[in-house]
């Protein structure tokens, strides 16, 4: 289901970890990978080396990119590689649609102090404005990342972008001969206190059953047994993340908004939450767009 992946790459120690699990991807899909190099031109980069003008990113960018394809090669998996200019969000984004690229993979940045629960705004524009499937993966040390995935999660809520979510996971699932387990939350920080809240909260698990039975009937329709849950939480990136853990959960595929006026590059804040701060890598899918 991928033929043709997509790796942003700036060189830095996030992205080479990364990469490991791209070629694991690649080797098991027979993918070419597209390592790209991105030199912001909306940064200073010309020096002068020897009397001659040189664009000292765009010549990093040329090493970055050549190494990665020399350990692609260790490995059996053939490489396109490119360094371009531009803005990086955008060239990347553009690239994708271009070269008809199946998955985009991208680190997001490490833990740094209070950065640990920040995106590189790169990574974020991306998954924002990606048309393509893009897996996000944050290289810390409390991130487990392996291939094939054994237990992959699609939480949902009903909604067109969780279906289109579930389409892409039971695809991978399928693939990697993976188990599927289907979650649904029920957000009860909008509840009260009083006896209306009681009423109120059995109304939305009732509803809660009928989304993961729905998306349940999905998955046995392509040939999948999936396992089923209704969780309540004030929470809901918390209750996905408690999920994860205690269930051994190797990737959680999760929907994002489509276009819809000014909501067009504004995530899902539960998909983005899971992006930050998810203890395994996430595939966020887009979600079905307007005109």
């Amino acid at each position: 289901m991928f033929d043709k992946l997509l790796f942003p790459t700036d060189g830095s120690d996030g992205a080479a970890a990364v990469f490991d699990h791209v070629l694991a991807l690649a080797d098991a899909h027979d993918a070419t990978v597209h390592v790209v190099n991105v030199a912001d031109t909306t940064r200073e980069s010309v020096t002068t080396v020897r009397g001659r003008v040189v664009d000292a990113l765009e010549q990093a960018g040329a090493e970055t990119v050549q190494q990665a394809a020399t350990r692609a090669s260790e490995r059996g998996v053939p490489t396109v590689t490119e360094v371009l200019q531009g803005e990086p969000y955008r060239t990347i984004v553009d690239y994708a649609d271009t070269y008809d690229i199946d998955l985009v993979v991208m680190p997001t940045h490490g833990r740094r102090g209070l950065e640990r629960f920040l995106l590189g705004s790169t990574t974020e524009r991306v998954v924002r404005r990606a048309e393509v499937p893009v897996l996000t993966i944050r290289p810390d040390d409390d991130v487990s990342v392996r291939y094939p995935y054994r237990t992959v999660l699609v939480p949902t809520d009903g909604s067109d972008p969780a279906a289109a979510a579930l389409d892409v996971g039971l695809d991978v699932a399928t693939a990697a001969a993976a188990a599927v387990h289907l979650l649904s939350v029920v957000d009860v920080t909008s509840l009260g206190v009083d006896v209306r809240a009681d009423i109120q909260a059995a109304a939305l698990e009732e509803g809660a059953h009928d989304v993961v039975d729905a998306a349940a009937e999905r998955a046995t329709a392509a040939g999948i047994d999936p396992t089923t849950a209704v969780e309540f939480g004030g929470s809901v990136p918390a209750v996905v993340r408690s999920y994860v853990t205690d269930n051994d959960v190797d990737l959680v595929v999760v929907g994002t908004h489509g276009r819809t006026g000014f909501d067009r590059y504004v995530l899902g804040s539960v998909a983005e939450a899971l992006v930050r701060t998810a203890p395994v890598p996430v595939l966020t899918v887009r979600g079905p767009t307007d005109s």
